[in-house]
């Protein structure tokens, strides 16, 4: 077993890595810095950079935690996420460049009317204080359950510490700086994976080749399912989903889209955009590969599934082999620097996307005077930061399924609204009754929820599944066409 206090000096090592990488890139201390990056940053970093930031703690740990119970089914989704990559490259950011937007929300303002922006940054506020706590919560049960709880330190602390880290190195630089922090984070996830796959083939008495042409590897292998449309992860489903989940969780979401904005050119983030969409696939499909490779080593070598709160808690399968499982030290060292950089790739940009939009879309600060800008941003910030801590809380006593599936459940609920608003500014030329838009983004809320909320049998037997995402977006649509103006 190897000893919290080796893990806890890794962290410790890591994060002054970090600390040295905001030091040389916060000294400007800007707005203009914090929230664009100058509009200087190298496409190719910032494309390897959002692969790390995209897949965060989630795929680390939940996709091959999800492996026995969905197999390989999930790269239905992936797929769907490459088509979703190319909308958002070729449609939604000529927009964007075309406005010379700080937050993409502002083109809401401009398109539709001030309710219309406040609806758009308000169900992306929603939706990024949860899907940054999703992603911070798992990996803090999994510091908390391997670290701190032999060290006597209560799950609140581990909370609270982390989110103080991420604060420390992005309140200065901001996006200028997460753009550098997320490259690295990005190269130690991706050669964790690796290299945990190529340690636990070696254990195994594998090669890869060997791996991959296993009889114990068709236990989990299954991609397609296309059996009956009933099924909640069928093909069409899936793939349609998935395709949606990204257009809205990349395309509409500021925290992906301040790193592509942050490019010198239109151009320059297109080219970002398609070079990601395909190493993200890549890397997915090796993290499922390497999930089907943990619950065989498990099946040998008799490991269960670790237990939360007197429950089995498949995420914490991939942590309890790499720590417990007898892999050696290169295997622990590996898969506690990507998991803390998982962590943090997806954390500190999601801290810096808040402030920005809550300062651009709701507070108004370019309305300010330049030293009253730069007092509210970091007023804004360490609220944010308080934000997190308080929801990543609460998430220990009310989830009870896998993190990954519970992430885009959510984002059905919280990214439809965004769908439909932009949907209806980019394909059409209508104008609104804007003073309705909130009682129509919330009645769709409502019908949506009871919806997802329906018994199987009430449908004939269909599962609602990531559908219920572009289902939110048309009848968002929808209501929007019933207040246009005449």
């Amino acid at each position: 077993m190897i000893s919290p206090f080796f893990i806890l000096s890794l962290i410790i090592g890591y994060f002054l890595v970090l600390l040295a990488i905001a030091f040389f890139t916060g000294k400007e201390d800007s707005n203009e810095s914090f929230f664009k990056a100058n509009r200087n940053s190298p496409w190719y970093l910032v494309a390897f950079g959002m692969v790390g930031a995209s897949l965060s703690g989630v795929t680390f740990i939940s996709v091959p935690g999800w492996v026995e119970s969905s197999q390989f089914t999930y790269f239905q989704v992936v797929m769907g996420y490459l088509v979703g990559y190319f909308v958002v490259a070729y449609l939604l950011l000529p927009v964007y460049y075309k406005n010379n937007v700080t937050s993409i929300y502002e083109y809401l303002e401009s398109r539709l009317g001030t309710n219309s922006h406040h609806a758009g940054a308000f169900f992306f506020f929603l939706s990024r204080v949860l899907g940054a706590a999703f992603r911070l919560f798992l990996v803090a049960i999994v510091l908390q359950q391997f670290i701190f709880d032999e060290l006597g330190v209560p799950y609140e602390l581990t909370v609270v510490l982390s989110i103080v880290l991420i604060w420390v190195y992005t309140q200065k630089g901001g996006i200028k700086t997460i753009v550098f922090t997320d490259t690295l984070q990005t190269g130690l996830m991706i050669a964790a994976v690796v290299l945990s796959i190529l340690y636990i083939n070696e254990a195994l008495n594998w090669n890869f080749s060997e791996f991959l042409a296993s009889r114990e590897l068709l236990n989990y292998n299954q991609i397609w399912v296309a059996d009956t449309l009933l099924s909640r992860n069928h093909f069409l489903k899936s793939f349609i989903g998935g395709a949606f989940v990204t257009i809205c969780m990349t395309g509409l979401d500021q925290d992906m889209m301040q790193k592509n904005l942050s490019c010198r050119t239109l151009k320059d983030a297109q080219k970002n955009m398609v070079v990601f969409s395909f190493v993200l696939v890549f890397v997915t499909a090796l993290f499922m590969l390497l999930g089907a490779l943990l619950y065989i080593y498990a099946q040998r070598e008799g490991i269960g599934i670790p237990l939360m709160e007197g429950e089995p808690k498949s995420d914490l399968l991939f942590p309890e082999i790499a720590l417990n499982g007898n892999l050696g030290i290169a295997v622990a060292v590996t898969f506690i620097l990507g998991l803390i950089a998982a962590a943090y790739s997806s954390a500190d940009s999601a801290l810096t996307s808040l402030t920005t939009s809550f300062c651009v879309d709701f507070l108004k600060i370019y309305r300010r005077t330049e030293s009253e800008q730069k007092k509210l941003r970091k007023t804004i910030h360490i609220a944010m930061s308080l934000l997190l801590i308080l929801v990543v809380i609460a998430f220990k006593y009310i989830l009870d399924r896998n993190v990954i599936d519970g992430l885009l459940t959510a984002a059905g609920y919280t990214y439809g609204p965004l769908l439909g608003l932009f949907a209806f500014g980019i394909f059409t030329n209508y104008q609104i009754k804007d003073r309705y838009v909130w009682i129509v983004v919330f009645s769709v809320l409502g019908i949506v929820s009871m919806l997802g909320n329906l018994d199987a049998s009430i449908l004939g037997g269909y599962e609602l599944g990531y559908e219920l995402l572009p289902l939110n977006g048309l009848l968002t649509f929808l209501g929007l066409v019933l207040i246009r103006r005449k």
